[in-house]
């Protein structure tokens, strides 16, 4: 068995779900299941629609929700014969539900977690069903599973955790045997509690619905199928002419995603390391690209640095108390303080008396820092962007430092941190440095690539 995740771009319109169809024709014999997103750009409507229906806006979500479904309607319709019938009243019973209870939210006035997580599920429920009905249409033997039996969470609604174990049982159980019958089809994104109140896994979501059942299922591999050619040695969007990566270690993949690689979700590999099963990125629009494998066990790089990492729009806190030289407890107590406002830290810099962090989301920064000034003083640095060198041969290549901060020496640095585990070195440049810090050591690490890892 495989698991073939298809993100937003790939499920986007008739033409991009005919693609999937194809794609998905070719592989029947692993016996595939099919994780998909939501199409296009739906759940960020399906969200904008709940908001605007809470603050009494009635009519203007009504008309995103008339959007939606003729959306859904026109574009989601890749089906032929009899079965476009039941398919078109399935869309039309989903959206007049969601009519129903925009006309509540805009009498209550509220809008609460459960709720969003209520709407913000009917993307992934509507492409799944779709997709179906699409791959049976073409010939191709389909079985449409509702991911909220099986993905079982926690009542954390917008960010609900994962009941791995249950989730696991039910994979095996359901979802496995049932791919001896077709293609099976399901949501990513979406979970369910336990008492069958419907949940959302967080934004980025469904990879990572697509890493639990696969491991639920022992899959062999994990595909991700999304519109670009796999990871590259840089950001597609900060520097053009990257070079695709054809293989990374799950270390090297998690650092570059959690430092800004938008091509995959961090929380993906968790699962795929822990059962030890490959990450596949591929390119839906251009299937026969190798595109760029994750395992536990890369060939042996010649190139120091993999790629180049990018995180823009970070602030950077500044905290320093003389107060408390040779006292213990303060980076306790600041951290306390992030921990309370559920704020992640992205790179730390410490001495004894001061603390340097840089964090992204940033909107609750003036409270945070408020809190901070009670025994430290406090600046704060905004508009700024990590870059992040990622790769397994940082830890054994001598010099490395220098000539990074050489080939970017006109560029002001306002941090520098190297990862505890070796693997990246990374550090704050201003927004209008990024481009030109990212293409200088584009040039100064890609030159010469090593053929075995580097197309």
């Amino acid at each position: 068995m495989i698991v073939m995740k298809f993100g937003g771009t790939s499920v986007e319109s008739r033409e991009a779900i005919e693609r999937l169809t194809l794609i998905v024709g070719r592989q029947r014999h692993r016996q595939p299941i099919v994780v998909v997103s939501a199409m296009g750009k739906t759940t960020n409507k399906l969200l904008k629609t709940a908001q605007e229906a809470a603050a009494g806006r009635r009519d203007q979500a009504l008309t995103l929700v008339d959007e939606l479904r003729a959306y859904h309607l026109i574009e989601g319709l890749a089906v032929a014969g009899a079965a476009a019938a039941d398919l078109d009243r399935y869309i039309r019973a989903h959206f007049d539900w969601l009519d129903e209870l925009v006309k509540g939210l805009s009498i209550v006035g509220e809008l609460s977690p459960r709720s969003m997580d209520a709407i913000a599920s009917i993307g992934e429920r509507l492409s799944s069903l779709i997709v179906s009905f699409a791959l049976r249409s073409a010939g191709i033997p389909s079985v449409h599973i509702d991911a909220r039996k099986i993905v079982v969470t926690d009542d954390r609604f917008t960010q609900a955790q994962c009941d791995f174990a249950e989730t696991y049982l039910r994979c095996q159980q359901s979802v496995a045997p049932a791919t001896e019958a077709g293609v099976v089809v399901m949501g990513g994104y979406i979970g369910a509690t336990l008492e069958d109140q419907t949940t959302t896994l967080g934004r980025g979501g469904s990879d990572f619905s697509a890493a639990i059942v696969g491991a639920g299922v022992g899959a062999e591999e994990i595909q991700i199928w999304t519109d670009v050619d796999g990871m590259l040695t840089a950001d597609p969007r900060i520097l053009a002419g990257g070079h695709r990566i054809k293989t990374i270690s799950f270390a090297e993949a998690a650092e570059l995603a959690y430092f800004g690689a938008k091509v995959l979700h961090p929380a993906t590999v968790l699962p795929a390391i822990e059962h030890d099963i490959p990450v596949l990125i591929l390119n839906s629009r251009r299937p026969d690209v190798e595109g760029t494998r994750i395992t536990s066990q890369p060939p042996p790089c010649l190139n120091a640095v993999k790629s180049i990492s990018c995180k823009r729009g970070i602030t950077i806190a500044n905290i320093h108390s003389t107060r408390m030289l040779m006292a213990h407890g303060f980076l306790r107590r600041v951290f306390e303080i992030f921990d309370r406002f559920e704020i992640p830290v992205d790179m730390i810099s410490t001495s004894e008396v001061s603390v340097s962090l840089s964090i992204d989301p940033t909107d609750r920064i003036e409270e945070i820092a408020a809190e901070l000034r009670q025994f430290a003083q406090v600046s704060v640095e905004e508009n700024l962007s990590i870059i992040c060198l990622v790769g397994e041969n940082i830890r054994h290549t001598p010099g490395i430092a220098g000539r990074v901060f050489e080939c970017i020496r006109d560029c002001n640095i306002r941090m520098i941190s190297q990862g505890a585990s070796l693997l990246n070195l990374g550090f704050v440049v201003a927004d209008a440095d990024l481009n030109r810090a990212v293409t200088a050591l584009h040039k100064e690490f890609f030159s010469v690539l090593d053929p075995a890892v580097f197309d």
